[in-house]
């Protein structure tokens, strides 16, 4: 069975790897005018986590494809491999 969940509550969320790296706080999505699916998330980076700053985009935020979310409960749990 297919759980939903609000887009509201998403914001903020806490963003973390599967091997524990702090990432930041969930902030938007992108959704696929064709599909009507998410694609990719974006990210605030963590200032103080080294990783978050490695893999952070020029816009200042992190895309993250949407592929790469294993669980979304207290935190947003993302797999590190999936992330560019």
């Amino acid at each position: 069975m297919v759980k939903f969940i609000i887009a509201k509550q998403l914001v903020g969320k806490k963003v973390i790897t599967s091997d524990g790296y702090d990432l930041g706080r969930f902030v938007d999505a992108v959704i696929s005018e064709v599909t009507g699916k998410i694609s990719e998330i974006m990210v605030e980076p963590n200032l103080d986590s080294s990783f978050a700053n490695k893999v952070k985009a020029d816009d200042g935020m992190i895309k993250i494809p949407y592929d790469a979310v294993m669980a979304v409960n207290d935190y947003m749990i993302i797999d590190r491999k999936n992330i560019a």
